[in-house]
């Protein structure tokens, strides 16, 4: 007979076997605390324009080269719940700004560290909880007043371009002025007049082959295609787009033609092919020299559409067949039928070309009329044409923030210190337990300036103690050095350092919150997992069994 072995006392012998659970503070708040440090730690060295790139390989195989923190973590595909938690903070940090994901990791990592060593003292979980959200209300509240300026103008290129500059530099050091200029210029050609800017406007096109400063602008849509027929440039062309195939249509109902002399076969022929071309004919007629098509192109109708002098173009996604309708105005139709006038796209230029040896479809817009534009990136390897798209999507997202809120901030870890400073003070005349915490969170926005100058390779102490000195006697705008070469400190503002003062708000809030929701947890209860046992792994080399 089998013996019985009895469950554990408490509350495991009411979950299934094979679940787990975890309590207190040693197994479940400390262990929650060092999860999210791993993380932050990982991205941490990834912070500011000297940031180390990481090396990530996703579960497909593919090859990532980017110190952009929230590709990182996109890829990674984090499984612990606690830093999930600090994960989805910095992904809501994403959707708000576009940028200063790593901001939220790296703060909300340093906001647990501290915790743990408060915990470790003897305060409760509730008063560092209390104490970091007083902090943050605090911050929040202080935060409008280290402000300097702001953008009155969203069509001056000259200062959407600082403020653009500081948010690619992070990215792309080096190549920050450049970048910039192009991103300006791309934002600002198709800014609305009234409507809200949309960041799918500007478009993002990569072909190997040039350097970097070889990237251009097309107002209007780029391809990486052939042209179908033989018309392979068109001005002033007149566009009819259609999302079904360019080919004789198939009948639904199956039907059999009983053909009994050769005269009934030639016509039967013939009357498809008058078919075709009276279709084409009546859509020439219309003025249309431009069929944009999202289905193949039949042998017949590409043979009628060079005979009528129209280009033809294939688009094989039909999100590009309507990004393409938005820029000419036109209206994708289900069936091979003339279009209306209000139907009719218009474009300045069509034209196939050769970019670096790419075939390239262009649909060029006059500048007053195109709502999308087209940034032609190059670059020597797909890698870095990667980076470069992750950097010109940061400033495209900064130019869209800046028109919800136009108020900037120093850069260069200024405004985190003037911060802390202002924060250690308050902290110090409150009377309870909590201006522990309070103090503890000051100390956390140390984190980010120490950051940058450990990865620009100085002595962060230093640095720190430099800033400390410059802050207290007024000076609100000193941030970190990272071109001096030594530990140095210099005027933000005048260096044209410039962040975006929604980015340190929400920032700020995004990562407090994230850190509070771990610290809340007390207990971890995992059930036990879906489905059986695994099955054992397959021999790689079966054909050597």
């Amino acid at each position: 007979m089998a013996m019985h072995v009895p469950k554990a006392p408490g509350f495991a012998q009411m979950l299934k076997d094979g679940a787990r659970h975890y309590s207190g503070l040693e197994e479940a708040v400390y262990k929650n605390i060092d999860a999210c440090n791993e993380l932050a730690k990982t991205t941490r060295s990834a912070y500011g324009p000297h940031g180390q790139n990481k090396m990530v390989i996703n579960h497909l195989d593919k090859l990532f080269v980017t110190n952009d923190a929230a590709t990182i973590l996109r890829e990674l595909e984090v499984q612990h719940p606690a830093a999930k938690m600090v994960v989805m903070g910095s992904q809501q940090q994403e959707q708000e700004c576009g940028d200063g994901t790593n901001f939220v990791l790296i703060f909300a990592g340093a906001l647990l560290e501290n915790a743990e060593e408060l915990l470790r003292m003897g305060l409760s979980v509730t008063e560092v909880i209390e104490g970091y959200e007083i902090a943050c209300k605090k911050a929040l509240e202080f935060l409008p007043d280290l402000t300097i300026g702001e953008v009155k103008n969203l069509r001056d290129k000259s200062e959407v371009k600082k403020v653009i500059r500081t948010s690619v530099m992070s990215k792309q050091y080096g190549n920050e002025d450049f970048l910039a200029e192009l991103i300006t210029d791309a934002c600002v050609s198709i800014l609305p007049e009234k409507s809200a800017f949309n960041v799918d406007n500007v478009r993002v096109s990569k072909i190997v082959g040039c350097g970097v400063t070889q990237s251009s602008i097309v107002q209007g849509m780029v391809f990486k295609r052939l042209v179908e027929g033989d018309v392979n440039k068109m001005t002033k062309a007149k566009i009819a787009v259609y999302s079904c195939p360019l080919d004789v249509m198939q009948t639904e109902t199956k039907g059999t033609v009983l053909i009994k002399t050769a005269k009934e076969l030639v016509d039967l022929s013939k009357g498809e092919e008058n078919i075709m071309e009276a279709q084409i004919k009546s859509i020439a007629d219309t003025g249309c020299n431009v069929i944009v098509t999202g289905g193949k192109v039949g042998d017949l109708a590409l043979h009628y559409c060079n005979k009528y002098k129209i280009m033809t173009v294939r688009l094989m996604s039909k999100f590009d067949l309507r990004r393409l309708c938005k820029t000419v105005n036109a209206t994708a139709l289900p069936k091979i039928t003339p279009p209306t006038a209000k139907e009719t796209g218009f474009c300045d230029t069509v034209y196939a070309d050769e970019i670096g040896g790419t075939p390239v479809i262009v649909f060029k817009q006059e500048k007053e009329e195109s709502s999308i534009c087209t940034i032609v990136i190059r670059g020597s390897t797909e890698n870095i044409m990667d980076d470069i798209e992750r950097a010109v999507d940061d400033g495209v997202n900064t130019f869209k923030a800046l028109t919800k809120e136009a108020k900037l901030v120093p850069g260069a870890g200024a405004t985190e210190i003037e911060l802390a400073k202002q924060i250690t003070t308050y902290g110090e005349s409150l009377p309870g337990l909590e201006q522990y915490a309070v103090k503890k969170f000051a100390e956390s926005l140390e984190a980010l300036p120490r950051a940058l100058a450990e990865n620009t390779g100085v002595k962060a102490t230093e640095v720190l103690s430099k800033l400390y000195a410059a802050h207290q006697k007024g000076s609100k705008t000193t941030g970190v050095d990272i071109e001096s070469g030594g530990p140095a400190v210099f005027d933000a503002k005048e260096a044209g350092i410039i962040d975006l003062y929604l980015t340190k708000y929400w920032g700020m809030k995004f990562a407090s919150s994230a850190a509070c929701t771990v610290l809340k947890v007390d207990q971890i209860i995992m059930s036990k997992p879906a489905g059986g046992p695994k099955p054992p792994k397959q021999n790689q080399d079966w054909d050597e069994d």
